[in-house]
Order: C-alpha cells, then sequence, then structure tokens
C-alpha cells in the first residue's frame, strides 16, 4: 500500500498545525496517541494509528519540556511511524521501530526551532522598544511558522522519499531485527510508566498501586475498569484528607478557646 499525494499534504499541514498549536492552547501539542489516530484515520487504519500513537504516549507520560528542555519529539515520530507501519504492511512493530529513532532524531531540529525562535524574539523585544505594533506582530508570527516548519518539512521529505527506503528495509530486515523490534516495542509502555512513577508520590500510596496492579494483571480488569477503579480511590483519599484537615482545623479553634480566660475574648 502506497501513499497518495492529498495524504503527503494533508501530514504535513497536520505536521506544521500540531507543533504551532503547542505555542497555544496545547491541547494536541505532545500527545501521540491523537496524533497517531488522526494519522490513521488519514491513512485508513485508524487502529494501527492507535496503537503507535498510544505506546508512544506511555514513554513521554513523566517527561516534560520544562524550562525550555528539548524531548524526543514522539509526536512526529507517531505520525511517520503510523504511515509507514500501513504502508509496509508489516504493522506496529515495525512502525514503532521508525517511530523512536524519528523522535530523537527530531531532537536536534527542535534545538534549532528553538535557536529561530530566539532571533525573532530579539526582533520582538526590538519592536517594542520603539512601540512597532506591526513589527510586534509580524516578528510573533515569523517565530510560530519557523517553528513550525521545523516539523512540516522533515515529515514532508520523510513521506517524498521514505517509502522505497522502507521497502528496501523491510525486503532485506533479517527475521532477527524483527523479533528485537517486537520485543523493544512490548518494553517501550514499561519504561515510560517507571519513568512516570519516578515522578508520583508512590510511597505515600504504595497500597493504591499494588491495588491497581493486582486488579490489572492478575483479576483481568480491563484498563477502563481500573481507570475508575483508580478514580473512586482518589475520592476516598481526597474525603479522608478533608476530613483529616477539618479535624485538625477544630482542635485547633479548641486550643485556642480553652487558653481564654472568663470575660476574655479574642481580639
Amino acid at each position: 500500500m502506497g501513499i497518495q499525494v492529498w495524504q503527503i499534504l494533508v501530514l504535513t499541514l497536520l505536521a506544521f498545525f500540531f507543533i504551532c498549536e503547542g505555542l497555544s492552547t496545547s491541547i494536541f501539542a505532545n500527545q501521540p496517541v491523537i496524533i497517531g489516530t488522526i494519522t490513521g484515520i488519514v491513512m485508513g487504519d485508524i487502529g494501527t494509528g492507535l496503537a503507535v500513537g498510544a505506546t508512544l504516549q506511555l514513554m513521554i507520560l513523566g517527561v516534560g519540556t520544562y524550562g525550555g528542555a528539548s524531548i524526543p519529539d514522539y509526536v512526529t515520530g507517531a505520525m511517520i511511524g503510523t504511515v509507514f507501519a500501513i504502508t509496509s504492511g508489516k504493522g506496529m512493530e515495525f512502525g514503532m521501530g521508525l517511530a523512536v529513532p524519528v523522535g530523537l532524531l527530531m531532537v536536534q531540529l527542535d534545538v534549532l526551532a528553538r535557536f529561530s525562535n530566539v532571533f525573532f524574539s530579539k526582533r520582538v523585544e526590538a519592536a517594542i522598544e520603539r512601540l512597532d505594533f506591526k513589527g510586534i506582530t509580524r516578528n510573533t508570527w515569523l517565530g510560530a511558522f519557523s517553528w513550525g516548519l521545523s516539523r512540516a518539512i522533515p515529515v514532508f521529505l520523510m513521506l517524498i522519499f521514505g517509502q522505497n527506503l522502507v521497502n528496501a528495509i523491510t525486503e532485506y530486515m533479517p527475521e532477527w531485527l524483527m523479533s528485537g523490534l517486537s520485543v523493544a516495542g512490548g518494553l517501550l509502555p514499561a519504561v515510560g510508566i517507571a519513568i512516570l512513577l519516578r515522578y508520583l508520590p508512590v510511597k505515600n500510596y504504595i497500597a493504591y498501586l499494588l491495588i491497581g496492579f493486582i486488579a490489572a494483571a492478575y483479576l483481568k480488569v480491563p484498563m477502563v475498569g481500573v481507570a475508575i477503579m483508580g478514580v473512586a480511590l482518589a475520592i476516598i483519599a481526597f474525603k479522608q484528607e478533608a476530613a483529616r484537615n477539618q479535624n485538625v482545623v477544630v482542635v485547633n479553634q479548641g486550643a485556642v478557646q480553652e487558653g481564654l480566660l472568663d470575660g476574655e475574648y479574642e481580639d
């Protein structure tokens, strides 16, 4: 299955939009599961897109671009991985094998995009000093435009020239390498969860973690059921904490009142 011209153009525009959207509402930005699903819809295989995107989503659950840091761009990786997984006919494992290197490669282009934004930011500061409102608007849009091109151009080139490369890789790729990709695809969600757990107060809520693990691993509860169970446990924990805080307030108020003599009042 090949990729059509209109699909290349649509996906290129989507890549441009997704990265620019991260500068504003940031609803779709850094969400591989959303990009993978939309790419799957464009390519006519939503299941593969959802599988690739969801797997990559688990890898970045505990990672954020705080302080301007650059992280692997698994959003672009989800798009490219989904396209090649569908067009090559090799399925999710093959797509993941391409998505991860693409995400790591895009880190370098992300750094270049940030450099270009610094250039336009300096021009915006200069325009502010001379009260050039048109210059402020123009350079702000140019900065966003260069940011979008840092993803749109690589996606376009990979979609144009990548199919022949994918076919060659598919033809000559040894079986042991494909098996390795399958194993890696199974390990990636665990890596993402492990990273996420490092940033969560696991020690304080280890009992809840064990309950969720037992429900999923041994009782075979579907993930929707585990999620609902998690919401229920969160509500219980919230109510217990609220009740504990209320008791502390009551005790403190009682102590203050006991400290007052007859006829005295607190100012």
